[in-house]
């Protein structure tokens, strides 16, 4: 798997869903795994998974989609896409738990021990990847789309002073001697810049399925 462009995470449009209900619609499937992996990957890892399972969590999950997309029907009412994608990537990280589980209980000394059972039997869809989880990491990919495109639409510099102050922590004094400008300066762009990043996440949130 390779690193995907922020920009390319998105809220799945309709337009694209309904291309995905051709399995020979290659291109859309490419995009929905550019934009979704890292979503599922990310959650998977904080839900336990070592890296080797969470990739493969992934996989198995886009695999599911691709299998139950036919009979995906479109409801915001009921969470959309994005509902219905944590329940399959839920799952699919479950079974990943449930396989370590049996993997350890195989090569136990005592094959009978009835602990892995009892492991096994505590682990749930909830557990494994609860709303909180995935929310959080929806909004922080949200986020970094955002920024992304924000980034494309004004001056490097300025983005820079924007970043530093408000990612990094830098203070307004710092950041302007740093960048050779005025302390002003450093305020109305850290301003102006951080409008259009909220203005594009609220325009991106609005587009949730």
């Amino acid at each position: 798997m390779t690193a995907t462009d922020p920009q390319e995470l998105l809220p799945t449009r309709r337009s694209l869903l309904s291309k995905l209900k051709s399995w020979e619609n290659q291109e859309s499937w490419r995009e929905f795994f550019n934009t979704y992996w890292k979503l599922i990957f990310d959650v998977a890892k904080k839900a336990g998974l070592d890296d080797a399972e969470a990739q493969e969590a992934v996989q198995e999950t886009v695999i599911s989609v691709a299998k139950e997309m036919k009979e995906f029907q479109y409801d915001p009412a009921k969470g959309g896409f994005k509902r219905w994608l944590l329940t399959i990537a839920r799952r699919r990280i479950l079974d990943q738990m449930r396989k370590r589980y049996r993997n350890r209980s195989a090569n136990a000394l005592n094959p009978d021990d009835t602990s892995v059972d009892a492991e096994i039997a505590k682990v749930s869809e909830e557990t494994v990847a609860p709303d909180a989880l995935w929310d959080a990491e929806w909004k922080t990919h949200l986020l970094a789309a955002s920024m992304a495109r924000v980034r494309g639409q004004v001056k490097a510099e300025h983005f820079q002073i924007f970043e530093q102050t408000t990612v990094h922590g830098w203070s307004i004094a710092d950041t302007a001697k740093a960048f050779n400008v005025s302390r002003i300066n450093v305020h109305v762009i850290r301003h102006r810049i951080g409008g259009l990043v909220k203005k594009e996440l609220k325009r991106l949130e609005e587009k949730l399925i």
